[in-house]
């Protein structure tokens, strides 16, 4: 049964010590894809998630040829058990330039810039497109990195779609800038050891990128001949949980994800980065912001501006709906103490705009989510466990749904 066009989230607080699990980390799941593909023999990713961001990954995966079988997991619906059969290095060939090999990714980021990288080292032309949203979102500073190594990118404006012709392995070196995403940095570093490139990251707190750091640690302690490698689970996710007073079971500690951090941060500091100190979680620390006794300022925040929707915007936008007093600066964002009711959320096709304030409908009467099926591409069963824990949640005719009816 699909979700209703809107549904209501009513005030609920959990009893006494509430707790859920989580699906596993989109960001390591499609990066381990990746690993694996270019692996040798046969690597079995557990606690993968399966949304529609991972979706895309296996299915371009599948479409260039690799083999990669998927099967349940008992303990997380939205988990699976993702078989990838590596070809020791090796990318099956692509098209023509009149006939490419069609890739779709969505409006996956990460699938988007690691499958573009991930195709330069076959043979062949190879048509990388997505959505419309993906293709306003940056890709110039990745394809401009792979031209340096000596590959040929064909895009009308250094966006999707693009035309991505084959050289194979191309020993070399190349710069790369992350102002606009790490992932351009992580799609290169990923193919760097098959394609003999050497990759130099500038930009922005490039040495202390907490997802390019991401990405060294997997490439470090992934399997390289065969083998099984853990997602451990999303924490991005799982920061609606922690803000809704209900605990993560499993929480990671290993330092790979930065929003790993976001339980230290349910009394807010006074200022946040999303440059060094969140990630995707900063988005959940902002709609909670009016709940504290202090302004609380968010500052760096200029790579959500290029994400799913421009979501800088989104937030102060929905926020101030809400009737919270938001100030933007530049990119940062100014939340002060407020008292809010409730509205109807535009969510703007944004899984995180969905997430973060169906929270937000836990603590405020009145709060109504537009489109509450985008949280398909990274957390499809969100509500679902959200019912679960006990908070009610409304159809449009105000009745009461059943979990089994919440999942995207």
């Amino acid at each position: 049964m699909a979700l209703p066009d809107i549904i209501e989230v009513l005030p609920w607080a959990p009893a006494g010590h509430a707790q859920v699990t989580v699906p596993g980390s989109k960001s390591i799941t499609n990066r381990a894809l990746v690993l694996a593909a270019l692996g040798e023999g046969e690597t079995t990713l557990r606690g993968a998630l399966w949304s529609e961001d991972t979706q895309v990954m296996v299915e371009c995966l599948q479409d260039l040829g690799f083999m990669v079988n998927v099967a349940p997991e008992p303990d997380e619906s939205c988990n699976r058990a993702i078989t990838v059969y590596g070809r020791g290095g090796q990318v099956p060939r692509g098209g023509t330039r009149e006939n490419p090999l069609d890739l779709f990714v969505g409006n996956a980021g990460t699938a988007a810039r690691f499958v573009s990288a991930l195709v330069s080292l076959g043979e062949g032309v190879y048509r990388v497109q997505g959505v419309s949203r993906m293709h306003e979102r940056p890709q110039a500073a990745l394809f401009e990195a792979l031209r340096q190594l000596g590959y040929n990118i064909e895009s009308a404006n250094d966006k999707l779609p693009a035309l991505v012709h084959g050289g194979g392995p191309r020993s070399g070196k190349c710069q790369v800038s992350i102002e606009d995403s790490s992932q351009f940095a992580s799609a290169l570093l990923l193919c760097a050891k098959v394609g003999g490139w050497k990759i130099e990251v500038t930009g922005e707190n490039a040495e202390e990128s907490p997802y390019v750091a991401m990405t060294a640690k997997l490439i470090s302690a992934f399997p390289q001949r065969s083998g099984s490698f853990r997602i451990e689970p999303d924490c991005s996710s799982g920061s609606y949980f922690w803000a809704a007073g209900i605990s993560v079971a499993h929480w990671p500690s290993s330092g790979w994800q930065i929003d790993e951090r976001f339980p230290k941060f349910l009394s807010p500091p006074a200022k946040i980065s999303r440059q060094d100190e969140l990630g995707d979680s900063i988005m959940t620390a902002i709609v909670m912001a009016p709940f504290a006794k202090y302004e609380v300022t968010f500052t760096d925040l200029e790579r959500l501006r290029m994400q799913e929707c421009e979501r800088v915007l989104a937030l102060r936008t929905e926020l101030t709906r809400c009737g919270a007093r938001v100030e933007e600066q530049g990119n940062t964002l100014r939340v002060f103490p407020s008292t809010l009711r409730g509205a109807e959320i535009e969510t703007y096709n944004d899984h995180r705009m969905a997430m973060c304030f169906a929270i937000l409908g836990l603590k405020v009467p009145g709060v109504k989510i537009k489109n509450p099926a985008c949280v398909k591409k990274t957390f499809p069963n969100f509500y679902q466990k959200l019912a679960a824990s006990g908070a009610p949640i409304l159809d449009a005719q105000g009745r009461r749904m059943n979990a089994e009816d919440l999942v995207a």
